[in-house]
């Protein structure tokens, strides 16, 4: 099992060494380093940003990045990987949902390969907006990823990942979720045929919502996320580092791996989250609770209360209200909604809804349980009841999304969802 340590709250300084005496008392950038090594500043915000915003870490490295991110870059096609608003077609204002792709078999797929984009808003060089990616993959990378458009939020379905960033080695798998910061160096080993979602998020980093009224606890607590500890691979040799810069993919030849931090101290880490260990909060009287009650983490914008992105589970949990409709109300929202189900079944769409699969309901698009969720809840018995082996998500944004020309057009795309409602009847009674 790979070491890690907690974080006990975003914005902590936190520090790490993998040879002790590494790390310098008192200085970050002495004039020599010990042990050889090479002072350099990672910085995920302006430098006079306020303090309680500003994120940075600083690694003591045996080479600097200068020699391990590689010089002469070249154009990387990828056909299915695209960025911002501009990189999607016409959607027309219809509820979407996405039966799950299978994973290849007939080539070989890393991380990076097997990236596809399904819905896309903002723009990356304004540094707003998300695009939400599904990854089909069937082999490790050996080559390494920097994403300088925008931190990588990946939440696994299927198979597990071993994560190994410049700060450290994460595992991941499903029911669990990792946090690549913008700018960090990663690589990918999977043990097995995987797909995971993934969030490309172009704006505010994330952090933990705010509580107001709910008060100290609650939710996503900060004591559970987990970052790695300073580890480097003890034979530096050259390497293929894969860079995504404005919304294209460039590649160049690096002298060296990028993993050779032998100490750290920062705020601005890489981290794993266990969703069971999120204290889910919901009514005891009646009415069903707004889906913002169940967010982990938060990208803010220039509006306060409305978020670039909000990552939202629906983990297992008791519904307990009384004289209540009991599953999602049907409704339209300013907010753009994309979903996927981890595992399990999603309380408003038993049917049709499976793991691995997808949906979307754009600003003021109406949506609602189906049919068969609607009758079940309005006749079953109000007793206390357990959702249990279940996990959906959503990536929700203020911003409109445009789905891809492969989301529209790749034969996943379930032609018959608005189906579900066909059956609710007009019972009116004058």
């Amino acid at each position: 099992m790979t070491e890690l340590q907690y974080l006990g709250g975003f914005g902590n300084q936190l520090s790490s060494e993998a040879l002790p005496g590494s790390l310098p008392m008192g200085r970050n950038s002495p004039q020599r380093v010990a042990n050889g090594l090479y002072a350099e500043l990672l910085s995920g915000s302006a430098f006079t940003a306020p303090r309680a915003e500003n994120r940075r870490t600083w690694m003591y490295r045996r080479q600097p990045g200068v020699k391990c991110t590689g010089t002469a870059h070249q154009a990387l096609p990828h056909p299915t990987w695209k960025t911002g608003a501009a990189a999607g077609v016409a959607t027309p204002p219809d509820p979407m949902r996405w039966h799950a792709m299978p994973v290849p078999t007939d080539r070989a797929l890393d991380f990076i390969d097997g990236l596809h984009t399904i819905v896309v808003n903002g723009d990356a060089d304004a540094q707003t907006g998300i695009a939400a990616h599904l990854v089909l993959a069937n082999c490790s990378m050996q080559r390494v990823l920097i994403n300088a458009d925008g931190e990588m939020l990946i939440v696994p379905q299927q198979g597990a990942m071993t994560i190994t960033t410049e700060l450290g080695v994460l595992h991941v798998a499903a029911g669990q979720i990792v946090l690549i910061p913008r700018g960090m160096a990663f690589r990918v080993a999977l043990d097995g045929p995987t797909r995971a979602y993934v969030c490309e998020n172009y704006g505010a980093p994330f952090r933990l919502p705010e509580l107001g009224p709910i008060g100290s606890n609650g939710l996503a607590n900060a004591r559970d996320f987990q970052c790695p500890v300073a580890a480097f691979e003890a034979d530096l040799q050259p390497t293929t580092v894969v860079r995504k810069f404005g919304g294209q993919l460039w590649q160049a030849r690096a002298d060296a791996s990028p993993f050779n931090v032998v100490a750290w101290h920062g705020n601005l880490v890489p981290f794993r989250y266990d969703t069971k260990h999120f204290m889910v909060i919901g009514s005891i009287s009646f009415d069903h609770p707004d889906p913002s009650i169940f967010t982990v983490l938060t990208s803010p914008s220039d509006t306060p209360g409305t978020a670039n992105c909000d990552f939202v589970i629906f983990p297992p949990r008791w519904l307990v209200m009384e004289d209540s409709f009991r599953p999602p109300w049907y409704h339209r929202n300013i907010m753009s909604e994309f979903m996927g189900l981890v595992h399990g079944q999603y309380d408003a769409k038993p049917e049709g809804f499976k793991p691995g699969g997808m949906s979307l309901h754009n600003a003021m698009v109406p949506h609602g349980p189906d049919a068969e969720a609607f009758d079940k809840a309005s006749n079953a018995q109000l007793a206390p009841h357990k959702l249990d082996d279940t996990l959906a998500f959503m990536f929700e944004s203020r911003w409109r999304f445009r789905c891809t020309d492969f989301a529209l057009n790749g034969g996943a795309l379930d032609p018959r969802y608005a189906e579900c409602w066909a059956p609710l009847s007009d019972h009116f009674k004058a």
